[in-house]
């Protein structure tokens, strides 16, 4: 089956990297997980998707870490919605995640690079 024109350019998220890019869009304030979903999307300039069946799963499993909280609010169009919001553990954990993706790109850029790699080394 061929794949749907809006998809085709689509990255599937490397598994680990959403818990980093669900705290980085909460760093901007408290949304709700269409909001979450949506900055994602848009800060990545369409290339990242996140589906519900992912995103939800991952908000609550971050609520149990204690990284965000969660509360019943209304959104602008005045429906009822759950917002979530980074908690002090959440900022830590965003910093933590954040370094080690940078080791990882770092690291994956000297296995596609291994001359530009070792020159910087060498310097």
């Amino acid at each position: 089956m061929p794949a749907k024109k809006g998809y085709q350019n689509r990255i599937e998220l490397l598994q680990g990297t959403l818990d980093m890019l669900v705290l980085q869009s909460l760093q901007w304030g408290p949304q709700h997980g269409y909001a979450v979903s949506n900055a994602i999307r848009a800060n990545s300039r369409e290339l990242l998707q996140v589906e519900t069946g992912s995103l939800y799963p991952a908000l609550h499993r971050m609520e149990k870490q204690g990284w965000v909280k969660s509360e019943w609010k209304l959104t602008a169009a005045n429906q009822r919605a759950k917002f979530y919001r980074l908690t002090p553990g959440g900022k830590k954990q965003l910093l933590s995640e954040r370094d080690n993706w940078s080791r990882m790109v770092d690291a994956i850029a000297g296995v596609l690079n291994p001359a530009e790699a070792s020159a910087e080394s060498e310097s």
